[in-house]
C-alpha cells in the first residue's frame, strides 16, 4: 500500500492531489502501454499533420467541397466493408502482430503519398487511392489496436487505459495540425506527408519492445462466416450495447462530417489559410483532451450512460453556435466544447462497450464499434460535401448539430429501458468471472 509523505516541508493538499494525479495515470505503470503511450504519441502527432496537410492539398488543387468528402469517403468507406473480417481476425490471431503488420503499410502509404506530392506529380485522384487504400489498413488495425489494449493493461485499468489513449490522441490532435499549418504555409504539404511516414518508427519499435505473455486463441469449430456472424448477433441482442451503438452511428453520419468541411470554413468562410486550419484543427483538440482527461480521472462506470446523452447533447448545441461564427477568434473558441463533448461521448461509449463485452468477442464487437464510428463517417462526408455546394458549410454543420440534439434525447429516453441489462453484464465482468461472462454472452447470442 502507498504511504504518504507528511512532512512539515510538504503542504497538506500535495499528497492528495499527487495521488490523484497517479490515479488518472495509472495504466502507466505497465511498461507495455508505456512503449504503446510514447510510440503512439510520436506517430498520431505525424497522423494529425498528414491528416491536415492531406485536406489542406486536396482543397488547394480543387477548390471543391464535395471532392474534399470524396477522398474522407475513400478513406474510411473500407472501415465499413472489412471491420467483420477485422474483427474475425482480431479474435483468432495474435492482435500485437496484427497491429504490427498494420502500422507497416501504414508507413509504407504515407512514403508513398510523401514521394508523389514532393516530386511535383501528385493529383487529386492519386490521393484518393491512397486514401481506401489506408482506409483498409485502418479496418484491420482499429478493432486489433482496441482489442490490445487489454492485454497490456489488463481489465482493471482498463478505462483509465481507453481514457488514457484518447487523451494520447487529441494531444496529438493539438500538436500535429499546428505544426501542419506552419510547415505547409512554409514548405508545402509533401514534407508533412514525409513526417507523418518517418513517425510510425517510434509505435512500431515500441510494439516490437513489448512483452506480451501468449495468448490462447479460443479453438473454433464454426466456419469463419459463422464467427463472424456470432459478433453481430451478440450486439444486435444486447440491448445496451446496441442502443449506444445506434447514437455513434447517427452521429458520425450527421454531425461528425463538420472536420471534412474545416478547409471550407478556414479559406471561404474565415477568410484564412492552412495555418487557420491548423488553429481550428488544434482548438478542437483542446477541447478532446480535456474530455479524455476527464474521463481518466474517473473510477468505474456509473453515470456513464447519462454522460453519453448529455455530451451528445452538448456537441450538436456547439456545433450549431460553431456554425453562425464568422470571426476566427471566435469559431476557434467555440471548437473547444465541440471537441469536448464528442470526446466525452465516444471515450465514455467506448469504455462502456470494453467493459461489458467478454474477451472472446472482443474484437467483433469492437469492430462493429468501428464500423458505426468511421464506417458511417464516409456517407457522411460525401452527404455534407454534396449539401454543403448546395445550402453552403454553415447551414450543413448546423443542421448535423440539430440531428445530434436529436439523438442525444431518443437515447436519454432510451436509458432506463436498458439498465437492468447493463448492470448485469457490468456485474459479470467486474466479477472476473470467464465462466459469468461467457455465460451471459452465450444467452444473448
Amino acid at each position: 500500500m502507498e504511504q504518504r509523505d507528511t512532512s512539515p516541508s510538504e503542504p497538506s493538499g500535495t499528497a492528495p492531489a499527487r495521488s490523484r494525479f497517479r490515479d488518472t495515470v495509472r495504466s502507466l505503470r505497465h511498461r507495455n502501454f508505456q512503449l504503446f503511450f510514447s510510440g503512439q504519441l510520436i506517430s498520431l502527432i505525424g497522423t494529425w499533420m498528414d491528416n491536415v496537410a492531406e485536406a489542406w492539398l486536396v482543397y488547394r488543387l480543387t477548390g471543391s467541397s464535395l471532392l474534399l468528402g470524396t477522398v474522407s469517403f475513400a478513406g474510411q468507406i473500407p472501415v465499413l466493408l472489412m471491420s467483420p473480417v477485422a474483427g474475425l481476425v482480431a479474435d483468432r490471431f495474435n492482435r500485437r502482430k496484427v497491429v504490427i503488420t498494420t502500422q507497416c503499410s501504414s508507413m509504407i502509404l504515407a512514403f508513398i503519398l510523401a514521394g508523389l506530392t514532393l516530386s511535383k506529380r501528385v493529383t487529386v485522384w492519386e490521393v484518393i487511392v491512397l486514401a481506401g487504400l489506408m482506409g483498409v489498413v485502418n479496418a484491420f488495425d482499429i478493432p486489433a489496436r482496441q482489442s490490445f489494449l487489454v492485454e497490456m493493461v489488463g481489465r482493471e485499468d482498463l478505462m483509465n487505459a481507453i481514457a488514457l489513449n484518447s487523451s494520447m490522441f487529441n494531444a496529438a490532435r493539438i500538436i500535429g495540425p499546428s505544426i501542419a499549418g506552419i510547415l505547409v504555409a512554409s514548405v508545402g504539404e509533401g514534407w508533412c506527408f514525409f513526417a507523418n511516414a518517418v513517425s510510425y518508427i517510434a509505435v512500431i519499435a515500441g510494439l516490437f519492445a513489448m512483452r506480451i505473455p501468449p495468448r490462447v486463441a479460443p479453438r473454433e469449430h464454426a466456419s469463419p462466416f459463422e464467427h463472424i456472424a456470432e459478433g453481430f448477433r451478440f450486439v444486435r441482442q444486447t440491448a445496451p450495447i446496441r442502443t449506444l451503438l445506434l447514437l455513434i452511428g447517427l452521429v458520425s453520419l450527421v454531425a461528425m462530417p463538420y472536420a471534412v468541411l474545416m478547409p471550407v470554413f478556414a479559406a471561404r468562410i474565415l477568410h484564412g489559410n492552412a495555418r487557420t486550419l491548423g488553429i481550428l484543427m488544434g482548438s478542437a483538440g483542446v477541447g478532446a483532451l480535456g474530455g479524455a482527461l476527464m474521463l481518466a480521472a474517473r473510477r468505474g462506470v456509473t453515470g456513464l450512460g447519462k454522460l453519453v446523452a448529455i455530451a451528445c447533447g452538448a456537441f450538436g448545441v456547439s456545433l450549431i453556435l460553431f456554425s453562425f461564427s464568422r470571426w476566427w477568434i471566435v469559431s476557434a473558441l467555440l471548437l473547444i466544447p465541440v471537441g469536448f463533448s464528442v470526446m466525452t461521448q465516444m471515450g465514455s461509449t467506448n469504455t462502456l462497450i470494453q467493459a461489458m463485452v467478454p474477451d472472446r468477442l472482443r474484437g467483433r464487437t469492437m469492430a462493429v464499434y468501428s464500423m458505426m464510428f468511421m464506417g458511417m463517417a464516409p456517407f457522411g462526408a460525401l452527404l455534407s460535401g454534396a449539401l454543403a455546394d448546395r445550402i453552403g458549410a454553415p447551414r450543413t454543420v448546423a443542421l448535423g448539430g440539430v440531428l445530434a440534439i436529436a439523438g442525444a434525447i431518443a437515447f436519454r429516453r432510451h436509458l432506463p429501458k436498458i439498465r437492468v441489462e447493463t448492470r448485469q453484464l457490468l456485474d459479470a465482468a467486474s466479477l472476473e468471472s470467464a465462466e459469468a461472462v461467457e455465460e451471459l454472452a452465450t444467452r444473448v447470442t
